[in-house]
């Protein structure tokens, strides 16, 4: 007997990243905290990723965030990140579409000027200001993750390519900051493809020799990104703009330069006593799009030096969908159809 499975969707972009927003159809996961909540999807039904992250509803360069009750008594709603690479603690560009599409959808009713609120997120918390004008969402302010510099200018012979350079940030995942010149990049649409292939052997030879491991959390699995850097260009005592390119392994250039990344980017230039608490970054991606982080202040967590940030950025709907999963579809795999049995509240 054929089975359907409906899922509601609103595709959302921040930056070029376009994030799938799940906002009905699956039911109330098991677990007391939205981190909880992720490691069941994570170990138990992880086909709802690789349905919407694969071919034929969906591509690698996507994101999931699927939208699930707070279990914090501050937050108003909480959030769940899927990506190519697993299930981030925490994602800004994916944060900046989640909060646009609780606005769009009613979910949290739209305040015109500057409305806050709060998400619970893998990695707990996150302060959320909106700009409304006219009834539309025009910007999008969370709170970056307290961000340090792990390994600083450490260097690694890696295959077709010679010796590379690298610092090491966390930012809500761990990141292999490059000097993009230094590589023959001047970070333009055209070098995506060789960004892409340049990345890859540099975090295999890297996940090869050496593993990283938070101060709190701990082990969190092989560095997932890298991020290309342009020369920094100041444009007033406090702010400063600079090309940007993420790379997510395994194959992905993100489209825009992601809120993970411009905090790896703040927490470096303060490392290097190149920034005070108010000044800002733009980063611009390969197609011109741009977040701006801005240091907000240093702070110390069991021994470690963290930098504290908020980025800034602006998402647009793309459309709402409903997506319908047909169970003896030949294209769905086992385990996405397992997955679908266990998760679907719209099962038919």
């Amino acid at each position: 007997m054929q089975h359907q499975v409906k899922l509601e969707l609103m595709d959302t972009h921040a930056g070029g990243d376009v994030s799938r927003i799940v906002t009905g159809g699956i039911m109330r996961l098991p677990g007391t905290s939205v981190r909880q909540q992720m490691e069941f999807l994570r170990d138990q039904a992880d086909g709802l990723r690789r349905l919407l992250l694969e071919e034929p509803y969906g591509i690698p360069e996507m994101s999931v965030d699927l939208i699930v009750p707070a279990s914090h008594p501050d937050a108003d709603w909480g959030y769940i990140i899927m990506e190519v690479m697993g299930y981030p603690i925490y994602s800004g560009s994916n944060t900046i579409c989640t909060a646009t599409a609780l606005l769009e959808s009613g979910l949290i009713k739209k305040q015109e000027g500057v409305q806050t609120f709060t998400l619970e997120a893998p990695a707990g918390l996150v302060q959320i200001e909106a700009r409304i004008q006219d009834g539309v969402v025009e910007a999008i302010t969370c709170e970056g993750l307290p961000s340090y510099i792990h390994t600083y200018k450490a260097s690694i012979e890696v295959p077709g390519i010679g010796s590379v350079t690298y610092s090491i940030a966390y930012s809500g995942g761990f990141y292999a900051l490059v000097d993009a010149a230094e590589l023959g990049f001047v970070l333009e649409a055209p070098e995506e493809r060789a960004l892409a292939d340049t990345a890859h052997a540099i975090v295999e030879a890297i996940i090869a020799e050496t593993a990283f491991e938070h101060y709190a959390l701990g082990n969190v699995g092989p560095l997932p990104f890298l991020h290309f850097m342009g020369p920094v260009l100041q444009l007033s005592d406090t702010t400063y703009r600079s090309r940007s390119a993420t790379y997510v392994h395994p194959g992905v250039i993100c489209r825009s330069t992601t809120g993970t990344g411009t905090s790896a980017r703040l927490a470096l230039m303060q490392y290097e006593g190149l920034i005070e608490p108010g000044d800002s970054l733009e980063t611009v991606s390969l197609r011109d799009t741009r977040f701006v982080g801005t240091y907000t202040g240093l702070a110390n967590q069991q021994g470690q030096d963290v930098v504290e940030n908020r980025i800034t950025g602006r998402s647009f709907v793309l459309n709402r969908a409903e997506v319908i999963a047909n169970e003896d579809d030949a294209m769905l795999s086992p385990e996405v159809v397992q997955s679908l049995r266990v998760l679907a509240t719209n099962r038919s």
